[in-house]
């Protein structure tokens, strides 16, 4: 058995304006945060034997944690596309508030960018099935969607868009 993983399918690239902010801000906090682990690790390194040295281990691994998200934030954010325009009316569209029904259930979700999901805060990404059924549907319409061999059956019931 290989290590070998095929690329990742190539995710959207919209992201709304409160998510660029956020991502712009994470890269800050990231280069901060990596100045406290180089000076923690460089303390570490003048302590003596490394091969031994839990410490110094330990920051070179965060080290390189830290190191990953800054290149994928400098790769990823001058590619994507920010969503900032008002929409308003009843149509589903990216950034989106959707309250839908499933059966006697009722959920809230938000369609976001990829970076954005949270399923806390019930965001879900543009490429999911739910939101690519979703698009361009309206209130009242009816979305049949299909995973993994099962079938759901959703009501759109309110849609809204942030202020």
């Amino acid at each position: 058995m290989s290590r070998y993983r095929p690329p990742q399918p190539k995710s959207s690239p919209y992201i709304t304006r409160d998510g660029y902010d956020a991502l712009k801000e994470e890269e800050k906090a990231i280069w901060l945060k990596r100045r406290e682990v180089t000076a923690a690790l460089s303390a570490a390194a003048a302590e003596g034997d490394r091969s031994e040295n839990a410490e110094y281990l330990y920051r070179k691994k965060e080290l390189r944690a830290l190191d990953r998200r800054i290149r994928y934030l400098q790769k990823r954010v001058p590619e994507l596309t920010v969503i900032d325009r008002q929409v308003s009316g009843n149509k589903i569209y990216f950034g989106a508030t959707v309250t839908l029904a499933c059966g006697d259930e009722t959920m809230l979700v938000r369609i976001v960018g990829s970076d954005e999901i949270n399923p806390a805060k019930r965001h879900i990404s543009i490429d999911s099935p739910l939101a690519r059924a979703l698009l361009k549907k309206q209130t009242d319409d009816e979305v049949i969607i299909h995973v993994e061999g099962q079938s759901r059956e959703y009501c759109v019931l309110d849609v809204q868009y942030p202020d």
